[in-house]
C-alpha cells in the first residue's frame, strides 16, 4: 500500500456536529467545592483512627495534612468529572455521557420519562447553574440528575422535554 492509499484518521468531530453538548465552564468551581467536601472527611477520619491505633505520627499533624489531601484529590477529580461530563437531547430522549476511564452513558428514552425537575441551590444561584432532574419510569436508577447546567439551557431543556412528552401523550 502507498501513502496514498493509506486511510487518514476521521478529523474529531466537534460539539455542534454531534450535539453533544457540554456544562459550561464556570460550573466547575462549584464541581470542585463539591468535590472537595466529599472527601475532606473520610480522610480526616482514616489519619486520625490511624495514628491513634498505631501511635504512629500525631493526629494534630495528621488529620489536617490528610484532609487538606483528601479535599484536593477530590476537588481535582471533581473537576476532571466535569470537565468530561455531555450531554445532548435528540428524538429519542436524552444522553448523558461521563468519564474517561470509568465511562457511564446514560440514555433516557422519552417513553420512560415520568416528569422533570430543576433545583438550583444557593450557590447554582449565585453562578447562573442549574440542575435538571429526570424522573424516569422503574425502581433501579429512576432518576437521572445533571448537574451545573446553564440556567437557560436548562430551562429549554426541561421545556422541550416536556414538550415532547405532550406531543406523544397527543399521539396516543
Amino acid at each position: 500500500m502507498t501513502d496514498a492509499e493509506i486511510p487518514s484518521a476521521p478529523a474529531p468531530a466537534s460539539a455542534a456536529e454531534t450535539g453533544w453538548q457540554p456544562l459550561p465552564r464556570r460550573g466547575a468551581w462549584l464541581a470542585a467545592l463539591g468535590g472537595a467536601a466529599a472527601m475532606l472527611p473520610p480522610l480526616a477520619v482514616v489519619a486520625g483512627v490511624f495514628t491513634l491505633a498505631t501511635g504512629i505520627g500525631s493526629p494534630w499533624l495528621a488529620i489536617p495534612l490528610c484532609a487538606l489531601l483528601g479535599a484536593i484529590a477530590g476537588a481535582w477529580l471533581a473537576l476532571k468529572r466535569h470537565r468530561l461530563t455531555r450531554w445532548r437531547l435528540d428524538a429519542q430522549g436524552l444522553a448523558l455521557a461521563r468519564g474517561r476511564w470509568w465511562q457511564t452513558d446514560t440514555r433516557v428514552p422519552l417513553s420512560r420519562v415520568q416528569h422533570l425537575d430543576l433545583r438550583r441551590g444557593p450557590l447554582e444561584r449565585a453562578a447562573g447553574l442549574a440542575t435538571l432532574v429526570v424522573h424516569t419510569a422503574g425502581t433501579r436508577l429512576n432518576t437521572v440528575a445533571i448537574c451545573g447546567l446553564d440556567d437557560a439551557d436548562a430551562e429549554r431543556l426541561r421545556d422541550r422535554l416536556a414538550r415532547q412528552l405532550d406531543q406523544d401523550d397527543d399521539a396516543l
